[in-house]
C-alpha cells in the first residue's frame, strides 16, 4: 500500500514508457499528484467507521491514503466534510437526454458519479432505420418523453448497439452504464412479429448475436419489462418471450463473464407477482447472471404486499441466486398535468392515447362525450391510485379557490366521478391545472426504511431522466442521508454510503469502483452531513425546444470528483468530460 511518502512533488506526468502516472505510481514509482483532498473524514465505502485521512490521486487512480505529503496539481481542503466514493445510480432512463446533456444533469451535483440507463427494456439501440419513430414512441409511452424532444434530439446516427456505445462514450461527464432494451432487440430481429408472438429458434440465435456483439462493445447487460405499454395500448415485446427466449440471452451474457438482467415486473397485481420473482430467481440461479427486478414499494391500497414480496427475494437470496429487488429512497409524489401527461394514467389505453395528441386535438378529445366516457371510466378504476390527487395549483378565477383541496372531495359535492371533476377543472385551465399527487405512494417511512436496509434489496428505481414534466428523478442518493441518516438514523452513515457504492459496485460488476483504496478509480464525493439535503423540486425551462422539467438542486455537497477530475464544484460544472462507458 502506498502513502504519502511513495509521491514526490515534480515528476513528469508520463513515464518513459507512456504508462499512465497512476500506473507507475502503484508500482511504487514517483509520480506528481495530480489532486490531493485533504482534512477528510473518510468513509471508505465498505461500512467501515469513519477516520481522518488525505487522499491523494494521480489521474485516474487514488494512489495514497492517510497522511499524504507534497502539493498536488489540484488542492482541496474538505476542512473535516465526508468523503465517500462516488456514488452509484443504477435505474435511470438518460438515454435520450445524453444526446443534448452529456452531464446528465442534475444527477452529479447529488454525488452521483456513475449511473445506469437502459431501463424497463428500451434503449437508443439497435435500432433500423424505419423503426426510428417506434423507438421514440416507446419512450414517450413508457417514460413520458415528449416525442418532439426526441426527434429534435436524438441523432440515430447509428443502427447497432456497438455504433451506438461508440457515440455515446464521447465527452460524458459521469461514467455511464447501459444496459440493451430487450423490446429494442426484439423489434429489430422480429419486426411487428415482436409483439405477436414467441421468437423461433433462428429469431433467438439473432437476438443471442445481437447481445453477444453489444456485450463485446461495453454494454452492460440487458432489460426486460412486463409493466409497460406501448401507445397503442399493447403489451411490450417481453411479455410475448418464452422461457427459452429468455434463458438463452442470459446464457449469452455469463458466456461474456459480465453483466446485468434488468427487469420490470408487474407487482401491482393479484398474485403481487410472486412467480415471476420465481421465474427470475430460476434463470438466475441457472446461469449465475446478477438479476434485479424494480421496483417493490410500500402501496397503502395493497396492505403487506411489499413484506411478502421481500419474503419471496429473500427465499431465492438464500437458495444463492444472485436476484435482488429494487425501492426507491423517496415517495413516489408527481405533478399531474393533462398538458403533459401521467405516468399513472398512461396505464390506460384512452388516457394514453389522450397524451399522444397535439393540445387543441387533445382539449377536444377530452370535450367528446364517447372519449370523454371512455376516459371516466377508466379514470374510476384507477382510482385507487389517484384518489389522492389534490389541485396543487389552478391557472383562473374558477380554479384558484380550489387549490388545496382533494379532487375526491371536490367530486363528492358535485355528484360526478373524480375523473369528470378533473377533466372540467384542467379544461377550464387550458390543461394547464397542476395536480399533485402527496404522499400517497411508498410514503410509510419505516417500512421503506426496512427495504433501505435489507440485503435482499438495491437502492434504484429512482427514474432520472424519465416523467421529467412529472417529477425530479435525480435527488434519491442525498435524501437517503438526509431522512434515514441524519433525521431518522435508520442507517449509520458509514453504511448508507455502503449500499450507495461498494454493495452496487460489485453486485452490477463496475470493476475498481465503489471504494476509496489504493487502485480504484478516483469517483469520489464530498459533503456534509448535517447539510446535505436534496434541495425542493423546482421547474426549470432547459430542456431543448422549450420544453421544461422538475429537477432538485442539492445543499451540502461541495465536490463531485469523476476518474480523479473535479466535475461538480459548489454545484457548478467544471468543463470537463472526465465519464467514461462503464
Amino acid at each position: 500500500m502506498l502513502d504519502g511518502h511513495n509521491i514526490k512533488k515534480g515528476v513528469a506526468a508520463n513515464t518513459p514508457t507512456g504508462e499512465s502516472v497512476s500506473d507507475a505510481a502503484l508500482r511504487g514509482e514517483s509520480a506528481m499528484l495530480s489532486l490531493a483532498i485533504r482534512n477528510a473524514n473518510l468513509v471508505d465505502g465498505t461500512g467501515a467507521a469513519p477516520v481522518r485521512a488525505d487522499v491523494g490521486v494521480v489521474g485516474d487512480r487514488i494512489v495514497s491514503i492517510g497522511r499524504v505529503e507534497g502539493v498536488a496539481t489540484v488542492e482541496i481542503d474538505a476542512a473535516g466534510q465526508t468523503l465517500s466514493p462516488g456514488f452509484i445510480d443504477i435505474h435511470t432512463h438518460y438515454d435520450p437526454q445524453l444526446c443534448w446533456d452529456r452531464y446528465a444533469t442534475p444527477t452529479p451535483e447529488h454525488g452521483v458519479t456513475s449511473l445506469v440507463m437502459g431501463n424497463c427494456s428500451i434503449s437508443l439501440s439497435p435500432v433500423r432505420a424505419k423503426d426510428r419513430q417506434r423507438a421514440i414512441h416507446l419512450f414517450g409511452s413508457v417514460e413520458d418523453m415528449e416525442g418532439r424532444l426526441l426527434e429534435a434530439t436524438v441523432p440515430f446516427s447509428w443502427e447497432t448497439a456497438p455504433e451506438y456505445l461508440a457515440y455515446l462514450k464521447q465527452g460524458l461527464g459521469p461514467n455511464v452504464a447501459s444496459l440493451v432494451g430487450h423490446a429494442m432487440v426484439r423489434l429489430y430481429v422480429m419486426g411487428d412479429a415482436a409483439q405477436a408472438r414467441a421468437a423461433t429458434e433462428t429469431e433467438v440465435a439473432q437476438m443471442c448475436a445481437i447481445m453477444a456483439e453489444a456485450m463485446t462493445a461495453g454494454a452492460l447487460g440487458l432489460s426486460f419489462t412486463f409493466n409497460h405499454f406501448d401507445e397503442r395500448g399493447r403489451p411490450l415485446p417481453s411479455h410475448y418471450s418464452d422461457r427459452q427466449e429468455r434463458l438463452r440471452l442470459l446464457q449469452t451474457l455469463a458466456k461474456s463473464g459480465r453483466g446485468v438482467v434488468e427487469v420490470a415486473p408487474n407487482f401491482f397485481r393479484k398474485g403481487l407477482g410472486l412467480e415471476e420473482i420465481d421465474f427470475w430467481g430460476e434463470l438466475a440461479l441457472e446461469t449465475g447472471v446478477t438479476t434485479s427486478l424494480s421496483p417493490i414499494l410500500v402501496m397503502p391500497n395493497m396492505e403487506g404486499a411489499w413484506q411478502i414480496i421481500l419474503e419471496r427475494f429473500e427465499h431465492w437470496r438464500a437458495r444463492g441466486a444472485p436476484l435482488f429487488g429494487q425501492t426507491q429512497v423517496r415517495p413516489l409524489d408527481m405533478t399531474l398535468q393533462l398538458s403533459k401527461g401521467s405516468a399513472i394514467l398512461s396505464k390506460a389505453t384512452t388516457w394514453r392515447e389522450s397524451f399522444e395528441l397535439p393540445h387543441d386535438q387533445r382539449l377536444s378529445f377530452y370535450g367528446d362525450p364517447t372519449t370523454r366516457a371512455q376516459l371516466v371510466a377508466e379514470g374510476e378504476r384507477l382510482k385507487a391510485a389517484m384518489q389522492a390527487l389534490t389541485v396543487k395549483r389552478g391557472r383562473s378565477p374558477a380554479t384558484v379557490g380550489l387549490e388545496g383541496r382533494k379532487l375526491t372531495e371536490i367530486a363528492a359535492e358535485r355528484a360526478e366521478p373524480f375523473t369528470e371533476t378533473m377533466l372540467d377543472i384542467a379544461i377550464a385551465d387550458d390543461l394547464e391545472t397542476e395536480f399533485a399527487l402527496d404522499g400517497f405512494l411508498h410514503s410509510d417511512e419505516d417500512k421503506v426504511a426496512h427495504l433501505l436496509k435489507s440485503p435482499a434489496v438495491h437502492i434504484g428505481s429512482g427514474d432520472a431522466g424519465a416523467h421529467i414534466s412529472q417529477f425530479a428523478g435525480a435527488g434519491d442518493t442525498s435524501y437517503l442521508f438526509e431522512r434515514f441518516v441524519r433525521q431518522r438514523g435508520d442507517l449509520s452513515l458509514p453504511e448508507a454510503v455502503r449500499r450507495l457504492t461498494s454493495e452496487l459496485a460489485d453486485h452490477w460488476g463496475f470493476q475498481d469502483r465503489g471504494r476509496i483504496v489504493p487502485g480504484a478509480f478516483a469517483d469520489l464525493t464530498l459533503f456534509d452531513p448535517k447539510t446535505i439535503a436534496r434541495g425542493d423540486e423546482t421547474w426549470v425551462d432547459d430542456v431543448p425546444g422549450g420544453q421544461g422539467r422538475y429537477i432538485r438542486r442539492p445543499t451540502g455537497i461541495s465536490r463531485v470528483i469523476v476518474n480523479g477530475e473535479v466535475l461538480v464544484a459548489d454545484g457548478a460544472y467544471a468543463q470537463s468530460h472526465p465519464g467514461r462507458l462503464i
